[in-house]
């Protein structure tokens, strides 16, 4: 992850670049949707990614993102954010987090475990 701040830049919170699978569901009046896309910069407040639909600001969203650390070196994890789409253009959305959780994700079947 590499850190981006312009000096032009208003954003209170540095961001970082990540370009990981993402997954989200947003909410709206036509009910639940999802898709897919990929990360291009996070911060503590917010998260920029792209998508395969177009999406409507001020919907909520649940974004999940697949994390390139692991927990204890063996589980791999996902970062969940909920929060607001705060803009949409050009299959680029960006999401202002308002709470956030990690989540692990259960092994691979099929793997060997070697004593």
């Amino acid at each position: 992850m590499s850190r981006l701040k312009d000096k032009n830049d208003r954003r209170s919170s540095v961001r970082f670049q990540l370009e990981r699978e993402i997954r989200y569901k947003v909410g709206g009046k036509r009910g639940e949707e999802s898709g897919v896309g990929q990360s291009i910069n996070l911060s503590s407040s917010g998260v920029l990614f792209t998508t395969d639909r177009v999406l409507i600001s001020g919907s909520r969203i649940e974004l999940s993102i697949s994390w390139p650390a692991r927990l204890n070196d063996k589980v791999s994890l996902k970062l969940v954010a909920r929060g607001r789409l705060v803009r949409f253009e050009a299959g680029l959305a960006a999401m202002k987090i308002e709470q956030y959780e990690f989540h692990t994700l259960a092994p691979q079947s099929g793997s060997a475990k070697v004593n």
